[in-house]
């Protein structure tokens, strides 16, 4: 019954392998999820799902080999309708064998829950509320609504609430890690993570299990052994752009500047507008009366900082080409010399650009940005552009 799960997993694009397939196979007949469908799962979950973007895929091919046994409509339950024994078993005999029939044993077995079920059905005479039987709310029977059963079939509920019918794939609570679709904070932080130089530093107060192990050993007594605790090591000089073309993208570089802070603890971040020049700024509302010499910056932070831009690089070409090309103030060098500075002090140096790939072309001083950090250092601000900055910061 289960090959057509592993077929929707391929056609939804998870890349599972026959080999992940059989060892969930193996675990399946070792009774890790023999009853529970949440264990069921999350066992195929934990063991065909290698990356975090795929869970969501993950989802709609379980949800689509699977559904069905919540497919008993509400005026079925209000009409009290004669329901034929065939028509209830088909809602789980497309996924079950007659094997597998026989070890649901909620009510003695597959056949004694929709037995039970159709006579209930034609019993009862009205709403039930509460209680262990009857079909109804907020009781005990297996069948109904808005009450508990482990192993029960739940009808005339719009949603869950002990998360122990048979779609709590539905909750799909990592929709939004496909990288097909928008980021959020949580997206970001994923493809952070690929930014990473895991390093011991500060004080011993982290409890080291295996240094104790060790030392006990030699010493012939209990020896605690503690470490520092580990911590990425990775420095981060974050360039925000604000301002005109800007605006429309805000919550989206407000996302990155979130995740960046949770995930980078050396994080230095300064803003711009437009175009790198001779000053820079902290706190927007003093970029007049409080800003940062650039060649401060420059000195200050030395070449094993990262250095990220972001920004739509959308501007007049002469911002970036010409002296006193700013729009917003004289400046004496042009945007390209403060660049290319940047980007001969920073050699780990990226620029992620919110505005979508496809009208890049259109932006000449896009393209002018390409040519003075290179091509492959701009990266759109989607989940597979942030991994393929992420990567090329590593190297």
């Amino acid at each position: 019954m289960f090959l057509p799960f592993f077929e929707n997993l391929r056609k939804a694009g998870v890349p599972v392998s026959l080999r992940e397939f059989l060892a969930f196979l193996e675990g399946m007949k070792a009774g890790l999820a023999t009853y529970d469908i949440e264990a069921f799962y999350f066992l195929g979950r934990t063991i065909m799902v290698k990356d975090e973007r795929h869970i969501d895929r993950f989802d709609r091919a379980f949800a689509a080999t699977f559904e069905g046994l919540e497919a008993i409509p509400d005026e079925a339950v209000l009409n009290a309708v004669d329901i034929p024994q065939e028509w209830l078993e088909k809602l789980a005999e497309k996924h079950l064998t007659a094997a597998e029939k026989a070890e649901i044993d909620a009510l003695g077995g597959f056949d004694k829950l929709m037995e039970t079920l159709k006579k209930r059905l034609e019993e009862q005479k009205g709403r039930h509320q509460g209680g262990s039987k009857w079909v109804g709310t907020a009781g005990t029977s297996p069948f109904g609504a808005y009450g508990y059963n482990p192993e029960g079939v739940r009808i005339g509920q719009n949603e869950s609430r002990h998360q122990r019918a048979v779609k709590v794939w539905d909750k799909r609570e990592f929709r939004n890690l496909d990288d097909s679709v928008e980021i959020g904070t949580r997206n970001i932080k994923v493809a952070l993570k690929r930014l990473r130089n895991w390093a011991r530093d500060g004080a011993a107060d982290e409890f080291d299990l295996n240094g104790t192990i060790r030392a006990t050993a030699e010493h012939g007594y209990l020896d605690v052994q503690t470490r520092p605790e580990r911590r990425n090591a990775v420095k981060v000089l974050l360039f925000l752009d604000v301002g005109g073309s800007m605006d429309p993208h805000i919550k989206v570089v407000e996302e990155l500047f979130s995740a960046a802070k949770t995930e980078f603890k050396h994080l230095e971040h300064f803003y711009f507008h437009n175009c790198l020049y001779e000053g820079v700024w902290r706190d927007n509302r003093r970029r007049w009366d409080a800003q940062i010499d650039t060649h401060e910056i420059l000195r200050t932070y030395g070449p094993d900082y990262k250095c990220i831009f972001v920004g739509d690089a959308s501007m007049s070409p002469y911002e970036i080409a010409f002296a006193g090309g700013a729009n917003e103030h004289w400046n004496a060098e042009s945007g390209e010399v403060w660049l290319t500075r940047a980007r001969d002090q920073w050699n780990s140096h990226l620029w992620i650009n919110p505005l979508p790939e496809k009208y890049w072309p259109y932006t000449q001083s896009i393209a002018m940005i390409q040519q003075i950090f290179g091509a492959d250092r701009m990266v759109p601000m989607t989940l597979a552009g942030l991994e393929t900055g992420m990567k090329s910061l590593v190297r």
